[in-house]
């Protein structure tokens, strides 16, 4: 009956903890997306893309930095 008690508490408390650590998670993942992400024309074209300088808000079009702004 004890052990019952004790293994009940020991998941109940890992459950907590996954909660905690998902949480946090995904505040990390909020705030680095919120974050400019900036390309050169280079890593631009590495990933596949075609860097739209002359065009307004110079954004890589394609690859894998597909609408990041090319610096």
């Amino acid at each position: 009956m004890v052990m019952r008690r004790i293994l009940a508490a020991v998941f109940a408390t890992a459950a907590l903890a996954g909660l905690g650590l998902t949480g946090a998670a995904t505040a990390t993942a909020a705030t680095a997306q919120g974050a400019p992400s900036y390309v050169t024309p280079s890593q631009c074209r590495d990933g596949g893309g075609t860097p739209a300088i002359n065009e307004m808000g110079n954004y890589c079009k394609g690859g894998t930095h597909n609408g990041e702004q090319v610096d």
